[in-house]
């Protein structure tokens, strides 16, 4: 991050999930940041106060909301809230400038990604079609509701680059991901 930022300071940090492989580094990050804006739902900010327990972050917070936006500059961020799509305080956001959805748990997948970022530099669907459906049936799969929830959210959004937590960004197979996960969501 310090790499990427170049000197920089971090504005803002959208805490999407809560889980420990995706926010276990949030204190960590904050100490580094200490004027960094967090930016989650009202259920991610109960949660990450009992993950800090006795050492509380002094971060100032944007609470969001479903259908919430963040102006940024030249991109404005918009919030779904997708609970339960794994956890329960679970929300993705939509980068309406660029067409980007960061979906967190949702559209992930299992498997190594062995060098490559996007599901076009690889034969997406031979190679990890099966892992994608390994990690749907065994993170999201009981919520299938949920998830139905969450697509029927997600139908009107202009996608152009998909961004879970796991596994590869989805640029070529948006569509035949999302009939997937529908597909499998009704089981």
């Amino acid at each position: 991050l310090n790499e990427a930022l170049d000197g920089r300071k971090l504005d803002y940090l959208v805490i999407s999930h809560m889980e420990p492989d995706h926010a276990g580094s949030i204190a960590a990050l904050c100490a580094c940041q200490p004027q960094v804006k967090l930016v989650a739902n009202a259920k991610t900010f109960v949660m990450l106060d009992q993950f800090t327990g006795e050492h509380p972050l002094v971060q100032e917070r944007i609470t969001v909301g479903e259908g919430g936006t963040l102006a940024l500059g030249s991109h404005t961020l918009h919030f779904v809230l997708a609970p339960m799509v794994h956890w329960p305080e679970v929300m993705v956001t939509y980068n309406k400038t660029d067409k980007i959805l960061f979906s967190a748990d949702a559209f992930g997948s299992f498997g190594a990604i062995n060098g490559n970022l996007f599901d076009d530099e690889v034969n997406w669907e031979c190679d990890y079609l099966d892992e994608a459906r390994r990690y749907y049936t065994n993170i999201v799969g009981k919520y299938g509701l949920q998830v139905q929830m969450l697509l029927k959210k997600a139908k009107g959004l202009d996608i152009k680059l998909i961004c879970p937590l796991h596994g590869l960004l989805i640029k070529q197979n948006i569509g035949l991901f999302i009939e997937k996960y529908d597909k499998w969501s009704t089981y």
